[in-house]
């Protein structure tokens, strides 16, 4: 019996084999069936899946024998993967001094007739085969050969996918690992940040209050550009938490909302009542959704609409429909409306066009980008139509 070699690359070969994270794993019902295709095509009793380690070769998939592993010295497959062959076979290993002692020839499960195909991934590094196996001296024809070359292939795109998904799962772990930190570092970064602009608002109201009727008109200026400055800053704050935790949303359960109670609770957390007219027209009493996304959402909006009106009443509507698997929503408002320039953009965090409100408040450029981040979260679309006249038009859409 002949020992096989290493393979040219084998501390590279090991390592990649690594990767795939597939050693010792439950068996496969994919790796299964084509073993048992390449059985039936070649017309032998067993047919593997072979992975080759630094001690073994292990079955993923063995059809025909109950064992799942054999010491690597005795195994074929390591011929296999230390040959530059793209076929390797030995059609009776009792006239091969390679093999004709081997105690897997001498002894159970007999193998007589091989044939493997090496699994070589995009390195070039083989990690097992794809083998065919009879007790009995044999040949494969131009076809059967063709065959388990493309069933090998096959085996190959099914470890590549199973590579492919643990990357992404790592990578996913990851990215939620520092989501999670980001959002703990914004928390204690805002809280830190909040507590001295909270005191320099309270300082600028104390120094106004002490110096009383001796205070200047310039220094007037600079306590309430401070203080403005302040308030401003703590506003920002604000806005950048709700979008930092604006997928969190997605956390909470989906619950059937009354429209008339939505409409009566948005209208009342506005102090407009005079000159804000908010309508929701649906032939629907009820959806059901994740309020705490639909009550962030419409917030932004309205709040939205209401700053930048160019009119002396705001007017709303609110249209909803079902379309199935999803409720479709039309936001109007009888404001200013969108350049075509501005289209692209609206949604861009931190884009504010260089526009003040109607209380000459400069915004943040954070209130639609909460909103578009919400709603994709949910799986959901948002956007602005273009062809409405006569004020902004925002259609989005929320799954059932």
């Amino acid at each position: 019996m002949v020992v096989p070699d290493k393979h040219e690359r084998e501390k590279e070969r090991l390592k990649s084999l690594e990767s795939y994270s597939i050693l010792d794993s439950l068996p496969e019902k994919d790796y299964d069936d084509l073993t048992t295709i390449a059985a039936e095509i070649c017309g032998t009793p067993i047919s593997l899946v072979t992975l080759v380690d630094e001690n073994r070769q292990w079955f993923k998939s063995h059809h025909g024998v109950n064992i799942t592993e054999t010491p690597i010295e005795y195994a074929f497959c390591s011929h296999t993967i230390s040959s530059s062959e793209k076929i390797f076979i030995v059609n009776d290993s009792r006239e091969d001094e390679r093999f004709h002692d081997n105690p897997l020839v001498t002894h159970s499960p007999h193998v007589i007739f091989y044939a493997g195909v090496p699994l070589i991934n995009h390195e070039g590094l083989p990690l097992g085969t794809l083998c065919v196996i009879d007790h009995k001296p044999r040949n494969l024809n131009e076809r059967q050969i063709t065959s388990l070359k493309a069933l090998a292939s096959q085996v190959m795109n099914l470890l590549e996918l199973r590579k492919n998904k643990n990357d992404l799962e790592k990578a996913l772990k990851i990215v939620q690992e520092n989501n999670f930190e980001l959002e703990r570092f914004a928390y204690i970064a805002a809280h830190d940040l909040k507590s001295p602009l909270n005191n320099i608002s309270a300082l600028t109201g104390i120094l106004r209050d002490s110096m009383g009727s001796e205070i200047s008109d310039e220094t007037q200026q600079i306590i309430s550009h401070i203080e403005s400055s302040s308030d401003k800053l703590k506003t920002l704050i604000d806005a950048l938490l709700n979008y930092s935790k604006a997928t969190q949303v997605v956390k909470h359960t989906k619950t059937d909302v009354d429209l008339t109670n939505l409409r009566n609770e948005l209208s009342g957390l506005f102090k407009f009542k005079d000159n804000f007219n908010f309508r929701v027209l649906s032939s629907l009493s009820t959806i059901t959704v994740n309020k705490i996304a639909i009550d962030q959402i419409l917030l932004n909006l309205i709040a939205n609409a209401i700053k930048y009106s160019d009119k002396d009443i705001v007017k709303i509507d609110l249209h909803i429909t079902d379309q199935g698997d999803r409720y479709e929503f039309h936001f109007i408002d009888n404001g200013p409306g969108f350049t075509n320039e501005k289209l692209d953009k609206a949604f861009d965090i931190f884009e504010t066009f260089n526009t003040v409100d109607k209380y000459g408040r400069s915004g943040n450029g954070i209130g639609l980008a909460i909103v578009k981040k919400t709603i994709e979260s949910l799986g959901g679309t948002i956007y602005i139509d273009s062809e409405h006249k006569g004020g902004a038009k925002f259609v989005f859409t929320l799954e059932k």
